[in-house]
C-alpha cells in the first residue's frame, strides 16, 4: 500500500513524503515536525489507528486521511468523522484516493484561512483592551471622561502620528513609569 500510495503523491505536491509502520513510530515522527497531511492506513501492528487520526487532528492543523477496511468502514467513520477525519475503504481506486487527497488539501486551505481571520479578531480585541485600559487609566488618573479620554487617546495618536493602540501603549507605559518612581 504504501508504493502505491507513493506513486500517487507527486513530489511537486507531496514532498516530502514519510512512511512509518507504526502508531508509535507515527506519534514519534509526528512530535519530530509537523505534516500537512497524514495517510493512516489501519490497521497497524500495535493498534487500529483510529485514536492516532483523531490525536493528530485534534492537536495539530494536519489533514488525517484514514484508510480502514470495507468492513468496519461505517462503524469507524462515525466515530471519526465529528472530529474531522476524513475516511475511505479499502480497497480504495486510485482515482478516488487522488480526489480525496485534494480534498483534504482544499479543506487544509480553508482551515488555514479561518485561522488568519481568527488572528485578526484575537488582535483587534486585544487592541480594544489596551485602548480602554489607557481610557480607564486617564479617567481615574487624570479625572477626565470617557468622551475626554477618548479624545484625548485620538488627539494624542493623530498628533505624534501613530495609531491608537501605539499612543494607548505610550499612555500605560508612561503610567508604570510614574508609578515606579512615585512608589
Amino acid at each position: 500500500m504504501n508504493t502505491a500510495l507513493q506513486k500517487l503523491l507527486p513530489v511537486n505536491s507531496y514532498w516530502p513524503v514519510e512512511t512509518v509502520s507504526s502508531v508509535n513510530a507515527a506519534r514519534r515522527r509526528l512530535s519530530e515536525r509537523s505534516f500537512e497531511i497524514v495517510i493512516v492506513n489501519a490497521p497497524l501492528p500495535d493498534d487500529f489507528g483510529t485514536r492516532l487520526a483523531v490525536d493528530i487532528v485534534s492537536a495539530t492543523e494536519s489533514g488525517v486521511l484514514l484508510l480502514v477496511p470495507g468492513d468496519v468502514y461505517e462503524e469507524v467513520c462515525v466515530k471519526v468523522e465529528e472530529h474531522g477525519v476524513l475516511t475511505l475503504s479499502k480497497p480504495v481506486t486510485e482515482r478516488i484516493l487522488s480526489q480525496s487527497l485534494h480534498m483534504v488539501c482544499a479543506m487544509i486551505e480553508r482551515m488555514k484561512r479561518m485561522a488568519e481571520k481568527q488572528k485578526t479578531v484575537d488582535e483587534r480585541i486585544e487592541e480594544i483592551r489596551l485602548i480602554n485600559h489607557a481610557k480607564w487609566h486617564l479617567i481615574e488618573q487624570a479625572g477626565m471622561t470617557e468622551p475626554d479620554a477618548h479624545k484625548y487617546l485620538e488627539k494624542m495618536a493623530m498628533d505624534q502620528r501613530i495609531s491608537k493602540k501605539k499612543a494607548a501603549e505610550l499612555i500605560l507605559a508612561e503610567a508604570d513609569t510614574s508609578e515606579i518612581t512615585a512608589g
